[in-house]
């Protein structure tokens, strides 16, 4: 099976940690050259020298970015795509926190509007090019398992990730010419920092034990445990391959069975 991704190029976002971070590595030990991208300057430099290289080509570096500055991230993509051809691109960014979606305001909605979707069209028409030129292009989009079946508390959130979700669709289906292609990846409950987050709100908007909040999903996941960042970065690997050519436009559950959608 060809996994293989010598002499490309994968800028993975949010990817100091998490779910990002473990895409990446997986992604440098398919032998890939891996731009990490996040906000904590430190953080990213230590994540870095965490990267496989497998092969004298491989050349890891990282890029300090904040989506919630639009401005500032088309200016930088734009000159980075200058210097560099991606033929992978992925989508990651953290969700928003939590809360009844009647009690939100509209500048929350706009904010992880423009955090996820603008991000994401942005990052798109900055690699199309090079993508393009390669008769190669990935890219995969991290989105949740809301997109099948809306997750109770996370209003905003849900929302949002069916507007990505809608958006990559289309997208797949205008660039497949190409030789790329556009899939969601879509995690359940995953043992993140978000993960810890989500079931602290919880515990606390129901003044019940995180540890029966805990008990109350898992018993609702047919697989009986949470996700791990490393099984989620699995298959966003796999959907940058080779391999998955024909693979396009589908949302991926990693989500341990939850969702109850076919």
């Amino acid at each position: 099976m060809d996994l293989s991704l010598k002499n490309k190029n994968a800028f993975v976002g949010g990817s100091s940690k998490g779910i990002g971070f473990a895409s990446a590595v997986e992604l440098a030990n398919n032998e890939a050259s891996v731009t990490l991208v996040g906000r904590n300057e430190e953080l990213l430099k230590q994540k870095l020298s965490q990267l496989p290289v497998l092969l004298e080509t491989q050349m890891h570096d990282y890029v300090v970015l904040d989506y919630s500055d639009i401005e500032n991230l088309k200016s930088v993509v734009n000159q980075l795509a200058l210097k560099k051809n991606y033929q992978i691109l992925v989508n990651n960014t953290g969700g928003p926190a939590g809360g009844d979606i009647i009690n939100e305001s509209q500048e929350k909605f706009e904010s992880v509007f423009q955090q996820h979707l603008i991000a994401n069209q942005i990052l798109a028409q900055a690699f199309m090019p090079s993508m393009k030129e390669a008769g190669f292009g990935r890219i995969v989009n991290v989105i949740s398992v809301s997109v099948k079946q809306p997750l109770v508390g996370l209003g905003v959130s849900n929302t949002i990730r069916w507007a990505v979700a809608a958006w990559a669709k289309t997208l797949s289906k205008e660039i497949a010419q190409f030789g790329i292609t556009v899939n969601n990846v879509l995690p359940g409950y995953t043992l993140t920092g978000r993960l810890d987050e989500v079931l602290s709100q919880k515990s606390a908007a129901s003044n019940i034990a995180r540890s029966e909040i805990e008990n109350q999903i898992l018993s609702n996941i047919p697989t009986g445990k949470f996700a791990t960042a490393e099984e989620v970065a699995a298959a966003v690997a796999f959907l940058c391959s080779p391999i998955a050519a024909s693979i396009n436009g589908i949302n991926l559950p990693v989500d341990g069975g939850l969702s109850m959608s076919l």
